[in-house]
């Protein structure tokens, strides 16, 4: 049986690989936000991210058999390995515990009632993330990639953001010169965080508006051919009760594809993304035009060979 100081130690020695490797990357790049390390190792069942001078860490629950006293011991000390090797002081380190569960069914889930944000840069563009008050961040870092796909994609166009988070889609969209970007989600929270994300890049009047509504029925009401981009980003399953109907991606996507390329003008783009990690598209029932499988192009490099979504690029 290990030790603890050989957890540690071989805890410090992956973690010191891995981050000399990603962070030289992440440099090159000019990315200050990025993945360091997921669960690389059984002895230590964290995800830990970068955000800018601070750490995003999430313990995932599991029976370890310590007590309290001997688990914060053990957690303070994988703590002192995290801020040697990134050099990330210790009150900068946010520890999170979260359960194992498919998909993103926990971004809503406020731990306090505390806002302690900050601003981090992306291409270009600043975002507010929250170490803190909740289990997610406020920034998505998969699907960087994706959003610059829709950023170089939207110039003169109308973008819809459905399931629109904390808008960075939408932040991006706009920065691409998008003619109107709609950003559309169940919680006022964040359509608020969204405001915030539109202003701190936008301070003058952008074309965008946010809207307070189930994005499911928002989807029957719209008029059709009514925009020209679509990023739908669902969770994988919700039975919020201000919906109308209890949401299963796997079961829902059919009609919901279908009911976002009846919101599309001709050659209209959909950019669809599930991180259901057994879902399956029924490419048949789709009204689409063309459908590519653009998974490993919006892959980056600190997701290589982790990655747990599937995104698709639909053609109306």
């Amino acid at each position: 049986m290990l030790q603890p100081f050989d957890k540690f130690l071989m805890f410090r020695n992956r973690l010191q690989k891995v981050y000399r490797h990603l962070s030289k990357q992440a440099a090159r790049q000019g990315i200050s936000c990025f993945r360091i390390y997921d669960h690389d190792l059984p002895e230590a069942p964290f995800i830990i991210e970068r955000y800018g001078d601070a750490l995003y860490v999430s313990e995932y629950k599991r029976r370890h058999g310590l007590s309290d006293e001997e688990h914060g011991a053990w957690l303070e000390g994988c703590t002192a390995v995290m801020s040697e090797v990134t050099g990330v002081a210790p009150e900068h380190i946010h520890i999170k515990m979260r359960q194992r569960k498919e998909g993103r069914q926990g971004q809503y889930q406020k731990l306090d009632e505390q806002r302690h944000e900050f601003a981090v840069s992306e291409a270009g563009l600043r975002f507010l993330v929250n170490l803190t008050d909740y289990l997610d961040t406020g920034l998505f870092l998969d699907h960087r990639i994706t959003r610059g796909m829709v950023r170089e994609r939207v110039a003169g166009r109308r973008v819809l953001n459905l399931f629109c988070y904390t808008g960075s889609f939408s932040v991006y969209a706009l920065a691409g010169g998008a003619s109107e970007v709609v950003s559309v989600d169940l919680s006022k929270t964040y359509l608020a965080w969204t405001e915030r994300n539109v202003a701190q890049n936008f301070p003058d009047a952008p074309p965008h508006r946010t809207v307070h509504a189930d994005a499911l029925r928002f989807l029957k009401e719209e008029p059709a051919a009514s925009c020209d981009l679509i990023v739908l980003d669902p969770p994988t399953f919700s039975n919020s009760k201000r919906m109308d109907d209890i949401l299963d991606v796997q079961r829902d996507h059919v009609t919901m594809i279908n009911d976002c390329l009846r919101l599309l003008r001709p050659g209209g783009l959909l950019y669809f993304s599930t991180n259901f990690t057994r879902f399956q598209l029924d490419r048949e029932r789709l009204h689409a035009q063309g459908v590519r499988d653009i998974t490993k192009a919006t892959t980056p490099f600190d997701f290589a060979g982790k990655l747990q979504r599937w995104c698709y690029l639909i053609e109306k």
